[in-house]
């Protein structure tokens, strides 16, 4: 015992000698830091030799708190989120070698209609992305789609099969998310917490702009609120949950992001007509009048939103109704100067598209001059088509969105129908939690798309991954206990 001891420390100080050695050496002669991360990358490698599930958890854990590589290394002709994607990557490798050697996976996961719908939405991305005008740039989109829905959907919907350990997905978030939050109220506190413009760059750099942010902010604030009013938590709990929402709705406030708030409006009106259990016959029948007067009286509606000059200002109400100034408002201009070139793209291509991830760098030639903003660019390098609607539409041509939104008819049709199955009540509150977070991000997609993002994936499928465990595990004859630690 005496000398396996011994050994064991010998091996131990060989080891950090040689590490120091080597790090020295790399550092002097080398000038170069990157031995440093070697630590790190073996704690990572212990985390998916001894414990699978809290690689999942580094990952949600990080990535609100993740930085874009071109921050530090602007000439790289790629970029992605550190630490998280690699990661990702790795969990991707790891699932699929384990999948070869075991050639088993939860069939009731595989075969779910999520699941189908996710396939279908893969698989024509994969076929665009063969008929792309720019395929390293389309391979490379559908890559980091595939590990953010393997790790967030299949493994996440695989740990949350037994009924459990949903909440800790939201506080593992929550945990690193806070420090982005008082982070960023404490830069805007510098600034003055009602300057608007300060808003856009208080969150840098860990996310790239306030809608992201506000996004997200949006995301959670249901399953906070569900967390502090539930009785099914201990009163611990409810109390953090209070002083959590409290935090989020101010970051909410001052995100000044009028897509989020708009989004919450219509997920708590979404929230409003689940609990009334309203049938929905009369909801479509109610939609398609509304879309019908809507297209009847356009020209109508046109000419009063151009007679609205409120701007983006530092005062709510202002800031908020300048969300219907398509005369003025730079931002509303330049979204419509995108959505312009997005539909544009698409009548040049409308069944294959210009291929996944390929908007940014081909919508430049699709501005027209009446269009154009104080914010545009000629080069037309200003990101993405703000849609996440549009934007497949343009990049994999009508199928994309039609392959999109069966995903999302499937989630939300899931998600209503197992709530009203369902009799726990502890998984009643998650899965509409879940619902309304999604809805939210929904709504937010008319206006902006951060899918393409570990931030915004992590809720997106990991919600979708909720909706489904709770469906399968409900289809089962023994419901979990009423209790459950969150």
């Amino acid at each position: 015992m005496i000398q396996n001891n011994t050994i064991k420390i010998t091996l131990f100080y060989l080891i950090s000698i040689a590490f120091i050695l080597l790090n020295a050496w790399f550092v002097v002669k080398k000038e170069m830091m990157i031995i440093t991360i070697l630590p790190f990358l073996l704690g990572v490698l212990l985390l998916v030799i001894y414990s699978f599930d809290k690689l999942i958890w580094f990952a949600v854990f990080f990535a609100p708190l993740s930085v874009e590589l071109r921050r530090f290394m602007p000439d790289f002709s790629f970029s992605m989120y550190l630490p998280t994607e690699p990661v990702l990557f790795g969990i991707l490798i790891l699932f699929l070698l384990k999948v070869i050697h075991e050639r088993v996976f939860d069939k009731k996961i595989l075969l779910h209609p999520v699941s189908v719908a996710i396939y279908l939405n893969l698989i024509w991305i994969f076929l665009t992305s063969l008929t792309s005008s720019m395929p390293l740039v389309s391979f490379k989109f559908l890559l980091a789609r595939i590990w953010f829905v393997v790790a967030f959907f299949f493994l996440t919907a695989k740990i949350f099969s037994d009924g459990k350990k949903m909440e800790q997905y939201v506080w593992v978030y929550l945990t690193g998310f806070l420090v982005v939050v008082f982070y960023a109220i404490a830069r805007h506190w510098g600034y003055g917490l009602l300057d608007r413009q300060a808003a856009h760059y208080v969150v840098n750099p860990f996310y790239n702009d306030h809608t992201s942010y506000g996004a997200a902010l949006a995301m959670y604030l249901p399953f906070t609120v569900l967390f502090a009013l539930s009785r099914h938590y201990s009163q611990k709990v409810r109390t953090l949950a209070w002083i959590v929402s409290g935090v989020l709705f101010v970051a909410f406030v001052l995100s000044y992001s009028r897509a989020a708030w708009l989004s919450m409006m219509v997920a708590l009106a979404v929230w409003g007509i689940i609990k009334l259990k309203i049938r929905f016959q009369p909801l479509f029948i109610t939609a398609v009048v509304f879309i019908s007067l809507l297209f009847s009286f356009q020209h109508d509606i046109l000419m009063h939103l151009e007679r609205n000059s409120d701007e983006s200002s530092s005062n709510l109400t202002e800031h908020f109704s300048s969300m219907t100034n398509i005369s003025s408002d730079a931002s509303n201009l330049e979204r419509i100067n995108r959505w312009s070139c997005a539909i544009s793209m698409f009548k040049e291509r409308p069944v294959f598209g210009y291929g996944p991830g390929t908007y940014m760098f081909q919508y430049a030639k699709y501005q027209l001059k009446k269009n154009r903003t104080i914010i545009s660019t000629n080069a037309g390098d200003g990101g993405n088509a703000h849609s996440e609607y549009l934007g497949p539409l343009s990049e994999s041509g009508v199928l994309g969105l039609v392959t999109f939104l069966i995903l999302i008819i499937t989630v939300l049709y899931t998600g209503i129908h197992t709530w009203t199955r369902l009799t726990d009540k502890r998984l009643k509150g998650i899965i509409l939690a879940a619902i309304v977070g999604l809805v939210t991000y929904y709504i937010h997609g008319f206006l902006n798309n951060f899918l393409d993002t570990d931030k915004l994936s992590v809720p997106f499928w990991g919600f979708t991954a909720m909706i489904v465990a709770i469906d399968l595990y409900s289809r089962q004859d023994n419901e979990p206990a009423q209790k459950n630690p969150a």
